[in-house]
């Protein structure tokens, strides 16, 4: 999934609006699922939509988008599909989220600035996501 999304953002090389943001994002894309120290059963598009209150369990997630890798990466779907909460406070929202999950708040941080600063997009002169890149960059 990642090795795709590289290739797509580098394909796209010609419009990156910020040149040293976007590579520094692929670099983590391409670091962070090698050096975490756990790897388990990831969802990948966790979202209010995917979690449902059950009775053999109160919450079920479903619709997984099965990989197995970092944890701290399955918060970045959620934290993205916050948009509003997470633009306005970068840093807490992860922080709160992170806590939340039980995860390590730093990848958490790492793997939201790799994929707002790398992720394929059709629009890379939508400045939103490099404002969220710049505000959260290591």
């Amino acid at each position: 999934m990642l090795a795709d999304w590289s290739g797509q953002t580098l394909a796209l090389a010609a419009r990156w609006p910020d040149k040293h943001l976007v590579r520094e994002g692929l670099s983590l894309l391409h670091e962070l699922p090698g050096s975490s120290p756990i790897e388990v059963l990831l969802a990948t598009d966790l979202h209010a939509g995917n979690v449902l209150r059950a009775e053999r369990e109160p919450w079920l997630v479903i619709d997984p988008k099965p990989f197995v890798g970092d944890p701290a990466y399955d918060a970045t779907q959620h934290l993205f599909n916050c948009e509003s909460r997470l633009r306005a406070d970068p840093h807490g929202t992860i922080r709160r989220f992170a806590d939340l999950l039980g995860v390590d708040r730093e990848r958490v941080r790492l793997w939201t600035f790799a994929r707002a600063a790398a992720g394929p997009r059709d629009n890379w002169e939508d400045s939103d996501w490099m404002a969220l890149a710049r505000a959260i960059a290591p």
